[in-house]
């Protein structure tokens, strides 16, 4: 296990430094000019001259990103121009907002996905089967924005039995905070939910059919412990390494669901910043971004090991 997480580790530290000079020369990219939009109206020249030497604007290409790098690392992302608020604290005002919608979103996409993916796999070729797989055809059809538009409408609007939009913080008043955040995770993990299902029935009907499922009936055992005590625990590796990238795609920022409900996280933080051109904003959210998707494929990789003593015995 230390020999996997030693060897994971190393080729993150190259993998995030790739990552952040893309980031960094992404933004060089995008028109307009930030000392612009800092100076103001009155855009004097002494003043744009100093925000330019202030920020390091005036110098070689390598040695901004040099500068930028060796902040990044002390944990100062820089100041957004919109703000004026440091990027760092406003994007752990902004993670507990994204985390939270996230965990919901996988929560409903788990308890929906994993349970019809095994039942579609143990009823292969069935009617059972085919609505299963149906089912998941129509979430993965289905856009999001529009099943949030009609959830607003009927479960909002006609029932009143949820708020349209807006968002309470869980410290604040927990029940409220989960009433605001039904709705947009139940949009997110119905998408999330279709490919869980899909990669759940593909891992278990090729578990199914392996020589051990066959010794572990001839021994007597009921349907049940073969398929939820052999087969199922074998069949989560693949689940647990999906599982991880649809997550770090949920803290990346559901950006049209989070605009729909008006919801306060990385999505809408990251839009804004673009809009408004607010580079150092655009870097900080990537470049943690990126660092979640990599911590959270280290977690799948432990997690997998774990549960798997072949993989344990290959290490």
């Amino acid at each position: 296990m230390t020999t996997l997480l030693a060897r994971r580790l190393l080729l993150a530290v190259p993998t995030l430094l790739i990552i952040s000079m893309f980031v960094f020369l992404l933004q060089k990219l995008l028109p307009g000019d930030p000392v612009l939009v800092m100076a103001g109206e009155d855009r004097d020249p002494a003043v744009l001259e100093l925000l330019r030497a202030k920020y390091h604007l005036n110098d070689p290409l390598p040695l901004q990103y040099l500068a930028w790098l060796v902040n990044a690392l002390h944990g100062d992302l820089g100041i957004s121009l919109r703000t004026n608020q440091p990027v760092l604290a406003l994007i752990v005002e902004k993670l507990p907002v994204t985390l939270q919608l996230a965990i919901m979103a996988m929560t409903f996409a788990l308890l929906i996905g994993i349970p019809l993916g095994v039942l579609a796999a143990v009823k292969r070729n069935t009617l059972i089967d085919y609505i299963v797989s149906l089912i998941a055809l129509a979430g993965l059809s289905v856009p999001n924005f529009w099943l949030g538009i009609m959830l607003i409408l009927v479960v909002s609007v006609k029932l009143g039995w949820l708020p349209a939009s807006g968002y309470q913080p869980f410290s604040v008043d927990p029940l409220i905070s989960l009433k605001t955040m039904l709705m947009p995770a139940f949009v997110l993990g119905n998408a999330l939910a279709a490919s869980i299902m899909r990669h759940t029935r593909s891992a278990m009907i090729g578990v199914l059919s392996s020589d051990y499922i066959r010794t572990a009936r001839a021994k007597g055992l009921t349907e049940r412990e073969v398929v939820l005590s052999h087969a199922f625990r074998n069949a989560l590796v693949p689940i647990i390494t999906l599982g991880a990238l649809l997550f770090g795609e949920l803290l990346a920022g559901a950006v049209l669901t989070e605009q729909i409900f008006t919801i306060p996280g990385f999505g809408k933080l990251i839009v804004d910043a673009v809009f408004n051109r607010d580079y150092a904003v655009v870097q900080g959210v990537v470049l943690c971004t990126a660092v979640g998707f990599i911590s959270l494929n280290l977690l799948a990789d432990v997690m997998a090991v774990l549960l798997n003593p072949r993989l344990r015995a290959s290490l």
